[in-house]
């Protein structure tokens, strides 16, 4: 199954890792490291040209999705994982 995180991307269920809000970027300063390594290796996406409300991490890149966290993963769960 997929799961649609807005603009034209849709990604297989299967390769979510983890879906967060936004605001974890400022929050989390391992959070930061880890966008930042994502961004050098150009595996970073942004979605559309609204502003992003979460970012959705599978397993070759990092999504910034003008969806909010909490509708996206009712979004995952609704297939489940084993997908």
């Amino acid at each position: 199954m997929y799961i649609h995180l807005g603009g034209e991307k849709i990604v297989r269920v299967r390769e979510l890792v983890a879906i967060f809000d936004i605001s974890i970027e400022q929050s989390s300063k391992l959070t930061k490291q880890f966008i930042t390594s994502a961004k050098k290796r150009k595996d970073v996406e942004i979605i559309g040209d609204d502003e992003a409300k979460s970012i959705v991490v599978t397993e070759n890149v990092i999504y910034y999705s003008p969806i909010s966290s909490t509708t996206l993963k009712k979004r995952a769960h609704q297939f489940g994982t084993s997908n």
